[in-house]
């Protein structure tokens, strides 16, 4: 049995429900042996969200010591924020962590920059 068979039985199991008027939105990424499944109720903003949790996943589980965890964690954090904020405003708090965050992305990057430098 292989990931792709479990595609092709996931598909007959959710005709089983579309007959019963329950819509389910299902994208394959066979390739990767990964398959999302939506709900009627979800939205951009959701479905943002929810990949978004994945990607701040990563920056948790990264070793900080990893060049890049740092760019990954606040640009993710930054998101998260917005994201968070999307039908509503930002706060000052939420301006002056994304200021933050910013300011550490640039110290981040200004280390890649020079240890690429140092190499060349």
């Amino acid at each position: 049995m292989t990931f792709e068979n479990f595609y092709h039985d996931l598909l007959d199991l959710a005709k089983k429900y579309e007959k019963q008027n329950i819509p389910l939105k299902i994208e394959p990424d066979l390739e990767n042996n990964i398959v999302k499944i939506f709900g009627e109720k979800i939205t951009s903003l959701t479905r943002a969200q929810n990949g978004l949790h994945d990607v701040a996943e990563l920056a948790y589980a990264t070793a900080e010591h990893h060049p890049y965890w740092n760019i990954l964690y606040n640009s993710s954090e930054i998101a998260n924020s917005v994201l968070d904020k999307w039908q509503s405003s930002l706060s000052e708090d939420d301006l002056s962590d994304i200021d933050w965050a910013l300011k550490e992305m640039e110290k981040t990057l200004e280390k890649i920059k020079n240890q690429k430098h140092s190499h060349s």
